[in-house]
């Protein structure tokens, strides 16, 4: 890729903003998206009621495809969920009911209306369901028309099975079979929709060139194959994860103040490359911003934060939660909004004990860990230190904003209010 200069507007802007890790063929694919040809899909398990934020690199690289004149394909995989994606696990996914794969997927699908125009032009992007033809398969006829071009020797030496395999963790066969659905998912999107390029995340590579030589067995035109990075952050965490769980993009499974607070939380090196995948920002004004130094790097967070926050949850309410924070931590105040759990009015009449209210909160995970946050000063309440883990919070706390202001640290914040 280093001698390679792209025509087209498409893998030009992917690769200026950082989102190319491998290409079977740029030469080819960079041919194809300077004339408006290319059609690509990206899968998504429906295995939550909600994508988190490590599908966002994937959905932004569809949506710059559109927007450089080519046409997306969102699939959602209610035939692959079935199965379970081995890929990066040591462990075989829990299989889930129709219901709940159908129930996930509901939730699933409003995530891409927002960066994502769905319609009958050009190109409009389309919404399909790998259920449609998986289901339909014979098994006999599935072996016989397109599991004879699978080698056993080859899938053995793909990763998610080798690395399974190496750490002596049970593979089942079903699991197995994964690589040959998804490969086949390909063939069957070139055949109904002309699709002729399958991008993802870079542990999906294996499976997609598979794919791709599935489609030349099976005689399609071209395939073609595109991989962003797996992100870390700069610190070598996994990106999307936090000591809390995933950072969810649907706003009834992680409030759009949690999910500001995500972003607002960027590791200072992270800041620029964040802002190139995650906002549509123009790369000049990233240049800027990433060029701060100091205090004024903060600056930058809280634009990213709230770019970042606008696109999956609406500019107002990413608005509101860049005051919320304003209000918080520069202001000195308590904003009503902040995340908060309800407490019965008797309980709180009696005493609550404060190790239990931060656990119930989920500041902290149990009271042993509270205990030691008390004993190291990282608790509050009303943002008082909380020196005492016999401490009991009552309703005369609840003197800010009607409720009981519980701190861990000086960024996470969570409201009792009495019930």
């Amino acid at each position: 890729m280093s001698d390679f200069t792209p025509r087209s507007e498409f893998l030009q802007t992917l690769m200026a903003r950082g989102y190319v890790h491998q290409c079977s063929d740029y030469e080819g694919l960079d041919a194809l998206a300077a004339r408006g040809e290319v059609i690509a899909y990206v899968g998504y398990d429906c295995t939550a009621r909600s994508l988190h934020v490590g599908s966002l690199i994937s959905i932004m690289m569809l949506s710059w495809l559109q927007k450089t004149g080519n046409k997306p394909i969102a699939l959602m995989g209610g035939g692959t969920t079935r199965v379970g994606d081995p890929s990066g696990r040591d462990e075989t996914r829990r299989i889930l009911s129709l219901e709940d794969i159908e129930n996930n997927k509901s939730g699933i699908q409003g995530v891409f209306d927002k960066v994502i125009q769905f319609g009958a032009s050009r190109t409009d992007a389309l919404m399909v369901d790998n259920a449609e033809w998986l289901t339909q398969l014979n098994y006999i006829e599935m072996l016989r028309d397109i599991g004879r071009h699978f080698s056993v020797n080859r899938m053995m030496s793909m990763d998610s099975v080798r690395m399974r395999l190496e750490r002596e963790q049970e593979l089942s066969f079903i699991e197995f079979n994964y690589m040959i659905l998804q490969a086949y998912d390909f063939t069957e999107l070139a055949r109904r929709y002309g699709c002729n390029l399958q991008m993802g995340g870079s542990d999906q590579w294996g499976n997609i060139v598979t794919g791709i030589d599935l489609g030349r067995r099976m005689g399609t035109p071209q395939l073609y194959a595109l991989t962003c990075p797996l992100l870390t952050t700069a610190s070598g965490a996994k990106m999307g994860k936090t000591a809390s769980g995933a950072v969810w993009l649907n706003a009834d499974m992680l409030s759009t103040y949690e999910y500001w607070q995500f972003w607002r939380n960027t590791e200072d090196a992270d800041v620029g490359r964040f802002l190139r995948l995650f906002t549509f920002m123009p790369l000049g004004e990233i240049a800027r911003l990433e060029a701060l130094a100091g205090a004024e790097i903060n600056e930058a967070k809280k634009i990213l934060a709230t770019e970042a926050t606008a696109l999956m949850h609406g500019r107002e309410a990413a608005e509101a939660a860049a005051e919320t924070a304003r209000t918080t931590f520069e202001a000195g105040g308590t904003a009503a909004d902040l995340p908060s759990i309800e407490v019965a009015e008797a309980e709180l009449k009696a005493g609550l004990g404060v190790l239990n209210a931060f656990v119930r909160a989920g500041l902290v995970a149990s009271n042993g860990e509270a205990r030691r946050q008390v004993q190291s000063g990282g608790l509050r309440v009303n943002d008082a230190v909380v020196t005492d883990i016999g401490q009991m919070l009552t309703l005369a706390d609840a003197t800010q904003a009607g409720a009981i202001k519980l701190s861990f640290g000086k960024k996470k914040h969570v409201l009792v209010r009495p019930a």
